[in-house]
């Protein structure tokens, strides 16, 4: 797999939460330090078993830097982190232990289909979007 540059955003492609929180980050983010890929798609994938992560449990977002992952909770605040212009302050929240964090994360993961809904396939970009998003 080719080296990747810029921190990538793994999500999953039919959860309505999860494409809003792309599309969240997208408006937040004007200088592309982002890049985005589903789970299912064969770069989210690849990434998953590069770091011998579950590949068909979708539980978490994951957020990839370099030779780093960050999952769930410390995922969300490593993400506000990096969007910067006032988002950076909830990273504040990493003092609290990630059990804790992951606890609160779970409750809305494991339920986010019930809550958000989803979708029948993974939501597709408009074309200036395009190069946001590795496959």
């Amino acid at each position: 797999m080719k080296e990747i540059e810029k921190p990538v955003l793994l999500f999953d492609g039919v959860c309505n939460l999860c494409n809003g929180v792309v599309q969240f980050v997208i408006k937040r983010d004007p200088e592309a330090k982002l890049k985005f890929s589903s789970l299912q798609s064969n770069t989210g994938q690849q990434l998953l078993r590069k770091f011998q992560l579950p590949t068909t449990d979708f539980e978490s977002f994951v957020l990839v830097e370099g030779d780093r992952y960050y999952k769930k909770s410390t995922a969300a605040l490593q993400l506000f982190k990096k969007l910067g212009k006032g988002w950076q302050l909830l990273y504040m929240f990493i003092i609290i232990p990630a059990p804790i964090r992951d606890f609160f994360y779970s409750l809305v993961a494991n339920n986010r289909y019930k809550i958000f809904g989803r979708t029948d396939e993974c939501w597709i970009p408009t074309p200036d979007l395009r190069a946001r998003f590795l496959d």
